[in-house]
């Protein structure tokens, strides 16, 4: 078996193993984090060159997915996935941010992220940074990636975790959204953080 082969099996060995251990509680339909991962933190560099951190976008929830541009398949489906289940919630773009954070700085230029986001819509923003810090964000939630050997044109690509990370408007890990989980589960959980949001404390 290539490495490539190996590190993709373990991938999706490790996915299967940590969806197991968080299934969903009550009537949450994703699979819950609270407690399991840290809260959003990060310093990158946002789809138009400007330095950004976590704070920059508290107030509203945050879907966090790691990917790159030249992806085959999977980032452009999830984001797809994930502009669906925005479309069924109440405020739809203005009520959500997703962040799409490049395993690939070296050929997404923050243009050519900026490019490739907005096919899906105002709500989503490309990040990227330098080698440390996109290392400290991936190992920040337990995210793997790897390159592939490049081809005789110097193109390559990249095995990288699926999961998109669902944080709330105060930035803590709540939910996480499997490839298996579709646009409706999505919005229903959505609906539910913002709801939350809404509701007062009680007295």
């Amino acid at each position: 078996m290539s490495p490539l082969r190996l590190l993709r099996t373990l991938l999706i060995v490790a996915a299967a193993l940590a969806l197991g251990a968080c299934r969903p509680q009550g009537p949450w339909q994703l699979n819950r984090i609270d407690g399991l991962m840290p809260d959003l933190s990060f310093a990158m560099t946002d789809d138009r060159g400007r330095p950004v951190s976590a704070e920059d976008y508290r107030g509203k929830p945050v879907l966090l997915f790691f990917g790159y541009t030249s992806c085959p398949d999977v980032c452009a489906s999830t984001l797809a996935r994930l502009a669906g289940a925005i479309g069924q919630v109440p405020g739809g773009p203005d009520a959500v941010t997703v962040l799409f954070v490049s395993v690939d700085p070296s050929r997404d230029s923050a243009e050519r992220l900026r490019r490739y986001v907005g096919v899906f819509g105002p709500e989503f923003i490309g990040l990227r940074g330098s080698d440390d810090a996109l290392d400290a964000l991936v190992r920040r939630y337990r995210v793997t990636y790897a390159y592939g050997k490049p081809d005789a044109d110097g193109q390559y690509d990249v095995i990288h975790s699926s999961g998109v990370f669902i944080f709330d408007g105060q930035g803590r890990a709540r939910l996480l959204a499997g490839p298996n989980d579709w646009s409706a589960p999505i919005a229903a959980d959505l609906k539910r953080l913002l709801e939350g949001a809404r509701t007062p404390p009680a007295s």
